[in-house]
């Protein structure tokens, strides 16, 4: 992570006002690319199971208590690889783009009154086929509900999140695996398969 922070400005802006951050790194047995970036994002978007779906549920009841609001359950996200936004202000489910860079990093938020939270997505290639991918959360609170709101869901973010990035990994390696191993065995045998 500290190589992404260092490489990638917007993220360190970001991350230097962090109230909280977490990395959620997973290898990958691809090359770094515009196609893995946009193909993990969707596989970590689109991951919504009823028990997630259930969590929002809770957390409506729990956010009245603290004299906050929500809007309702989010919908369920449909991205592609080709429909993942990559537009500065583009929405992202109930995040906005907030910086990209199309085949290394991609960082959207959502602000509340209590907090606004940034997911991070990006890629930090350990070979010519193997990418380590940083799923990051930042968080940064605005009044006191912040803290004691994110320390009270502090253990399902890191379950919620652990298993968006395994939804990303699964979802990447069903898109993009096999193309990966014709481009693997091309560059071994030298050959244009």
């Amino acid at each position: 992570m500290k190589t992404l922070l260092a490489d990638i400005p917007a993220l360190q802006a970001v991350a230097a006002q962090a109230d909280h951050s977490d990395d959620k790194p997973v290898t990958l047995p691809l090359p770094a690319s515009a196609a893995l970036l946009r193909t993990f994002i969707a596989g970590v978007m689109n991951y919504y199971p009823a028990w997630v779906k259930a969590l929002y549920g809770v957390r409506w009841g729990f956010v009245r208590l603290l004299g906050l609001r929500q809007h309702g359950v989010p919908a369920q996200p449909t991205f592609t690889a080709a429909t993942v936004p990559l537009q500065v202000g583009a929405q992202a489910a109930f995040f906005t783009v907030v910086a990209v860079e199309p085949a290394r990093f991609w960082m959207a938020s959502a602000s509340e009154s209590h907090l606004s939270a940034y997911l991070a997505i990006g890629l930090e290639p350990l070979s010519a086929l193997t990418t380590c991918v940083h799923t990051l959360t930042l968080v940064h609170y605005h009044r006191w509900t912040g803290p004691v709101y994110f320390n009270a869901i502090r253990p399902f973010h890191h379950l919620v999140v652990g298993s968006m990035v395994a939804a990303g990994r699964r979802y990447a390696l069903a898109q993009l695996g096999a193309r990966a191993a014709l481009d693997a065995a091309e560059v071994a045998s030298g050959e244009q398969l």
